[in-house]
Parts: structure tokens; sequence; C-alpha cells
């Protein structure tokens, strides 16, 4: 372990004026900002039932507490999270959960994206903290198709950045069972970034279980590397709401936040060597080339670029998302 990340941070700044959070900031101080580094992320969370010993908003602390590490290391600017997800059929009917369908999901990421790029901040990576990898993308192509307009926009889902630290002891890794939901793995990396929303004293162990063989279906973050990935079935498993009322998928009662260190600092070296690529590539007002981006007429593209504030146009003359 690196040792230069302070975990547990002891409390976010969701509502402190840290300089962190974009709806936390005057007008004023996001130009600022923009001058030194217009790459901002977006934590993309959930809402969903944890068990009785984990927050409902467990999925969107995990990455504003991330978000948050790295840009205090960065200057990137974060933005306050998106608490409302999408989720898989198994997740639906379960109280505690808020799913939102597909379609509303895709188009409210496509109206956040473009209005933090008519505000200047054309690099962003949604930080994702669900299981919901499979349709983010959707959102971002949407977007590039509909305004062809030159921007960097990572969907980057933590669990995929570090995909050798969430083994098993047999492996070499310090987990007892493999991840899956609010279970030893996820609640290990809570304790971790936000202990004091995690009551182990309620921790209770369900046994996960499928209707195929093992082998076939992969686990969450489809880290096994499975022919058929955790979301690409209906059927092959149970619906939670009846196999799992606990609102486990695993064993939490084995969860310590320990195990969970040293793949956090992994995960937050990542973000950070992201971040610092993108903005040495392209410093604050850079992007790639517009030719190699889109084929509107870079005059054109440029006027948007300017934004509407500078003799520029606003995006939205191209229509809502």
């Amino acid at each position: 372990m690196s040792g230069k990340w302070k975990i547990p941070p002891g409390e976010g700044h969701m509502d402190k004026p840290s300089g962190l959070y974009f709806q936390n900031m005057t007008m004023k101080e996001i130009q600022e900002r923009l001058k030194k580094c217009d790459l901002i992320i977006i934590p993309v969370g959930s809402t969903e039932n944890h068990g009785p010993h984990a927050c409902t908003g467990e999925d969107t602390f995990l990455v504003t507490r991330m978000a948050e590490l790295v840009a205090q290391k960065t200057g990137c600017t974060i933005a306050q999270p998106i608490w409302y997800g999408s989720h898989p059929y198994h997740h639906i009917g379960m109280p505690g959960t808020i799913p939102v369908p597909e379609e509303y999901f895709i188009g409210y990421l496509k109206a956040v994206i473009a209005g933090f790029w008519n505000t200047g901040f054309r690099k962003m990576i949604l930080l994702n903290g669900h299981g919901q990898e499979y349709v983010i993308p959707t959102a971002i192509h949407q977007w590039a198709k509909h305004y062809q307009l030159p921007a960097i926009i990572i969907n980057l889902n933590w669990y995929h950045a570090i995909p050798y630290h969430f083994k098993t002891k047999e492996d070499g890794g310090p987990y007892e069972t493999y991840f899956i939901h609010a279970d030893e793995v996820e609640t290990s990396w809570s304790l971790c970034l936000f202990p004091e929303m995690i009551k182990m004293e309620d921790a209770v162990d369900t046994k996960p279980f499928g209707f195929l063989p093992e082998g076939h279906v992969d686990k969450a973050g489809n880290l096994l590397r499975r022919p058929i990935a955790w979301y690409g079935h209906v059927g092959c498993g149970p619906i939670e709401v009846s196999a799992y009322p606990e609102g486990v998928v695993g064993r939490a009662t084995l969860a310590d936040a320990e195990k969970a260190r040293e793949g956090v600092e992994a995960l937050l070296d990542y973000i950070e060597r992201l971040i610092n690529d993108i903005m040495t590539a392209y410093p604050p007002g850079k992007l790639p080339p517009i030719e190699l981006l889109t084929q509107r007429d870079s005059k054109e593209v440029e006027e948007y670029l300017k934004g509407p504030l500078n003799g520029g146009k606003h995006i939205y003359t191209l229509g809502m998302p």
C-alpha cells in the first residue's frame, strides 16, 4: 500500500464549501476553476436496499468519497451525484430500491452531460458505483451522435479498473467470497470509505445461488470473466425480493475495512493517473482535433466551443438531448 491516501477521509464534502463540488461553488469560482482544470467527475450512483447494516445510498457514497479524495489531489471538480439509477430485472420489487426506467435514466444522463459541456467542462468522467454499466455507455453515445461536438467523456466503473483486487483467499486475495451485493466485498469497501454509515452489528449473511451450475453466469462486475455477463440473462438466477429479502447477497458479516484498503488505494491511484494523463495531453481549453472527432464544419464547432457568453452559441441551439 502506498499510504499516500488518507483513508477513511473522516466525513464527506457534499454539503461543504470545500472547493470540490460544482453545486457548492459560485459562477465566479467555477470560471476560475475551468482555467486550471476543465475536467469534472460525475458520480453516478443509485438508491437501493443494502441490507440491515448498510445505507441505501451505499453505491453513491462509494463513488463520491472516491471522487473527493482524487479531486483534492488533481484539482478537478465533482458534480453532486446522481442518486437514482437504472436497475436490472432481478432488483425490481425490493423495498428501498428506487429503479429508474432505462429510457429516463439515459435521457437524464444526456441532459447532465449537455449542461456541463455548455458550462465549459468538455472533459467528463462518469464514475459509476452501481450495477448499471450496461446502460451508461448508451447515454454517452446517444449524446455524441446527437450533438457531434468534441469532448472527452469516459464511463469508469470503479470495480473494472482494478479487477485483480477482488480475488478470494484461494487465489491470493483478501476475501473469503466473491463480490456480489451488500456482501463481504462491498461492505468492506464501504467500511474503508465511509464507516460512519455502516452498522456491522446488524450485518447478516445469505447463501447466493443460481439455477445453473457454477461457471456460466458471472458475478458483480463480471470480474470472473465467465461467458455470460451478470446482466446478460433473465431466469438463470432468482429475483432478490423473493430469494434475498434481507437485501444482502453474500456474507456481510465477514466485511473488514482492511480487506479493501489496498484495493481502494490502487483504484484511487488509477483515477488520479487517468485524470493527470488527460489533463497533460489536453490542458484546459484543449481537446483532440475537431476534424478527427466530428464532421461538423470546424467554424461552426468553434462557435459552440466559445460558448454563449463569449461571442459563441449555446449547445441547445442544436436541440435538447
